[in-house]
């Protein structure tokens, strides 16, 4: 289920860096960034986003794919207890990755249009569900401070209630996990290691902040797609 459910969010365009190893393999690669790593700065600091991207995603990536190739060992000699037991390091790194791969593209320097409200029928559909982009931000803020040690805050549509909606996820849970329907359009990491090195323990000065070189282009796109 898992190695499904995380395989399939290539389907969405998230630039998951796929390749294919010498054994045949399908494994996947850090993607680049389209921007340098002080570009973001002062909201996020150059030193925060090297770590946060050539270390800590890059781990996952490296996990994900050594628990790839253990899962098709394991199949092939029909090891079912193996199987079951890798599913949680799938899950988590592979998780990792997706939910990475997702953030990166949810950023962008303000003189590129960072911090820009959405508009189109993104906006609209903010303004419908939420009544304002101030009460979706207080909204999103405020539930990305209340999670309990690691994980994520998202703006996702379900797709089949054509409707906008704010979950949170445990650790590195991708938002398909919450729900099958769930499509992410912004996803903001609030582990510590995206923050702690510049803002310490004050995650809500993070959430605050962070909305200055928020990209609304790549939300807009997959909701464009999912609500033609």
């Amino acid at each position: 289920m898992a190695l499904r459910t995380l395989l399939t969010r290539k389907s969405l365009g998230l630039g998951l860096g796929v390749s294919q190893s010498v054994r045949g393999l399908q494994t996947f690669s850090l993607p680049d960034l389209p921007y340098d790593y002080g570009a973001l700065e002062p909201a996020i600091s150059g030193e925060i986003m090297k770590l946060h991207h050539q270390k800590h995603h890059q781990t996952y990536i490296t996990n994900y794919n050594k628990a790839l190739e253990q899962l098709h060992e394991a199949m092939e000699k029909g090891d079912s207890s193996t199987v079951v037991k890798l599913q949680g390091a799938i899950k988590f790194n592979g998780g990792g990755h997706v939910n990475h791969s997702i953030f990166w593209k949810n950023l962008t320097p303000v003189q590129e249009g960072g911090g820009e409200p959405p508009k189109g029928s993104l906006g609209w559909a903010i303004d419908t569900h939420f009544g304002s982009m101030e009460a979706l931000v207080a909204k999103i803020n405020s539930e990305g401070a209340a999670v309990q040690g690691s994980g994520w805050v998202w703006l996702g549509l379900d797709k089949e209630l054509k409707k906008l909606v704010v979950e949170t996820t445990a650790n590195q849970d991708p938002l398909v996990t919450k729900g099958p329907n769930l499509v992410p359009l912004l996803g903001i990491d609030v582990w510590e290691h995206a923050y702690y090195l510049q803002y310490k323990n004050v995650r809500p000065d993070y959430l605050k902040n962070v909305w200055k070189v928020i990209d609304w282009k790549y939300a807009s796109e997959v909701y464009e797609k999912e609500c033609p």
